[in-house]
């Protein structure tokens, strides 16, 4: 079963330059070519063979975490059949002898050999900066932020290298521009509000971090799943070739496909919030803790509270308060952000 709503796409942009109207739209966008004068997506389209010589001209020698995919899991990174374990192994490893695998792993021989417990192998989610330095020389972009008057953190470039692969329906924090360098790619995303229709699986584990979607896409089970549908119906999809890049806003849930042996991705991720703001996941863990097994009459008047306080305007609550008397209520800084915090951890510690 597939999305039937094509994600909109922007054709004849100029390469590197990402219109800056792009980012206040709020919608995933296809920036068609976007990426295609990289010099890394140039060697991929020659051969895999060279875009690894040419990430290994940049690699300093440092490894990192890599997924190793067992038999059997048809390159679905997901959990084990309790639940309660992942059906792939993370481990340390230098990234030039993993790339030969993922090479290797391109052919039936190298796939079907016997005594190598593993089928795939993914490098997800590491920096390019600490691991490939130089690189950004001809692979880069400059994302259009809008000045918002208070420091914000950098964006963060990541790359994401592995055979063909499923890395399930899943939301980020951040927004992402993801940039299809090698192989080609096929997102399928929702807006937030189908959230409940894709049925998420455990908080207290996670591959890649982040509670990922129980369906199996490719094989729903509608009697299990039966909301699934309508999340189909309201979803998008956009299938990307080599030198396209995707905009997907903070919070839209989408679930990627390497559909090529060989796939290289390489993704910004940013947030234009202040940078003293902490992890909206540590105040759902303590809205867990504290809120969902009160009383329903009770979670509404807290639900009314959050409304007011968080989710609406954030001058609101303290508008009819001398600026003074405010408190928590006022503008937050760094300063009075590390106050609230360690009143926090002084609560949550008695």
């Amino acid at each position: 079963m597939r999305c039937c709503n094509p994600v909109e796409t922007l054709n004849g942009i100029t390469p590197g330059e990402i219109p800056s109207e792009i980012l206040s739209a709020k919608r995933p966008i296809v920036l068609k070519g976007l990426v295609n004068h990289w010099r890394l997506v140039g060697e991929g389209l020659r051969s895999p063979e060279a875009a690894v010589d040419y990430l290994n001209h940049y690699y300093n020698g440092k490894p990192c975490l890599v997924n190793f995919g067992r038999r059997g899991m048809d390159g679905r990174y997901f959990y084990g059949r309790d639940l309660r374990s992942l059906n792939y192994d993370t481990l340390r490893a230098p990234i030039d002898d993993v790339l030969k695998k993922i090479l290797h792993a391109q052919d039936a021989d190298g796939a079907d050999d016997r005594e190598n417990p593993y089928h795939s192998y993914y490098i997800s989610s590491t920096s390019v900066d600490g691991h490939f330095p130089g690189l950004r020389q001809d692979n880069d972009l400059d994302i259009p932020r809008e000045d918002r008057g208070y420091p914000v953190a950098p964006p963060q470039m990541k790359i994401w290298i592995g055979n063909q692969s499923v890395a399930s329906c899943h939301y980020d924090a951040l927004d992402n521009i993801a940039c299809c360098v090698a192989g080609r790619r096929r997102f399928t995303i929702f807006p937030p509000q189908q959230f409940a229709n894709l049925y998420f699986g455990p908080l207290d584990l996670t591959p890649g971090g982040q509670a990922i979607s129980m369906v199996d896409f490719n094989n729903p089970d509608l009697d299990r799943f039966p909301r699934f549908r309508d999340a189909l119906a309201a979803g998008f999809v956009a299938e990307l070739e080599p030198g396209d890049a995707i905009y997907i806003p903070s919070m839209w849930m989408h679930h990627v496909e390497g559909l090529s042996a060989f796939n290289i991705l390489v993704n910004y991720w940013w947030d234009d919030a202040p940078l003293h703001t902490g992890s909206a996941m540590n105040a759902l863990y303590h809205g867990i803790l504290s809120l969902r097994d009160k009383p329903e009459h009770e979670k509404e008047g807290w639900r009314q509270l959050f409304e007011y306080y968080v989710f609406g305007p954030g001058e609101r609550a303290g508008a009819h308060l001398p600026e003074q008397a405010r408190g928590v209520l006022g503008k937050l800084d760094s300063v009075s952000a590390r106050q609230l915090r360690a009143l926090l951890i002084n609560k949550l510690n008695r």
